[in-house]
């Protein structure tokens, strides 16, 4: 077999970088691109045992990608291989659940919560949440129902006093949009399953006008984004789940919050004055 880098898929030469990959380690980053399927739920002895390597070289060839382990690598090929097929080839890659879906969906939630562990990269989640503060202006970026956590952390930064806000709409508007963006403002993208090329291109535009990108997404994007925060999201039938995005917001709201508490405390109790002022909520006591 023909283990020059050419063999390999293009997403995997790209993270190489032009490093050198010895035989074994070769072997398991061409299996990632001719077997992803296989791959992307297989274990690290399992993924050894299809390459044809030994355990210890599974994982050097995730850490020579970039990745902690063979866990982080396997949930990329997994993102990948999902963003592939259409909504209704995405139903036959699950089997149907014995005790019902709602339990189906419980567990494949809860298996998306483990598998966030080890990509959770704390540094990361700081990272961008302290981006996301110290902006003039930020704007998400989300398509679909993805844009559901974007629609999450832009109220709850607004209401603790950050100019943080969702943009829904595409076209000539979401490039005027980021035109008014520049040096001290971010762009938070959540690239979910698969993402249209028009938010791309809007990442571009914000990028060169000097704006953070910050990209929280089922896969590695690098190459636009100043930040990544990794997540998983199978869902258990046609859609990706959005339970891991939305632990992630909740994560970067919590470090906002603890980056000047006071001023988060300030600006939540204007909020709620306002409310009350215009009598928003029923008084729970009438």
């Amino acid at each position: 077999m023909n283990h020059e880098p050419s063999t390999m898929a293009p997403w995997v030469q790209s993270r190489l970088g032009g490093r050198p990959a010895g035989r074994g380690v070769s072997k398991v980053l061409v299996m990632v691109g001719t077997h992803p399927r296989q791959l992307s739920y297989a274990s690290t002895s399992a993924a050894a045992a299809l390459a044809q390597v030994n355990v210890a070289t599974v994982v050097r060839a995730a850490q020579l990608l970039g990745f902690s382990g063979w866990p982080a690598l396997r949930s990329e090929v997994r993102s990948r291989y999902l963003a592939g097929l259409t909504a209704a080839e995405v139903l036959t890659e699950h089997s149907p659940s014995g005790d019902g879906l709602a339990n189906a969906t419980l567990r494949r939630d809860l298996q998306n919560l483990h598998d966030l562990t080890p990509l959770l990269d704390e540094a990361k989640v700081a990272e961008a949440a302290t981006a996301i503060f110290a902006a003039k202006v930020t704007l998400v970026l989300g398509s679909g129902s993805f844009a559901a956590p974007g629609l999450q952390l832009a109220h709850l930064a607004s209401t603790i006093g950050h100019d943080v806000r969702l943009h829904r709409t595409g076209g000539t508007a979401l490039l005027n949009a980021v035109s008014l963006l520049g040096e001290g403002d971010a762009v938070v993208v959540f690239h979910v399953w698969r993402t249209p090329e028009e938010i791309f291109n809007a990442v571009r535009a914000a990028k060169a006008g000097g704006a953070t990108i910050i990209m929280i997404s089922d896969r590695a994007h690098q190459d636009l984004a100043d930040k990544v925060v990794m997540m998983p999201s199978e869902g258990v039938g046609m859609f990706p789940s959005l339970v891991a995005a939305t632990t992630l917001v909740q994560a970067l709201i919590a470090y906002m919050v603890d980056l000047d508490a006071d001023r988060a405390a300030a600006a939540s109790d204007r909020v709620e004055e306002l409310w009350r002022t215009y009598g928003l909520f029923p008084d729970p006591n009438a």
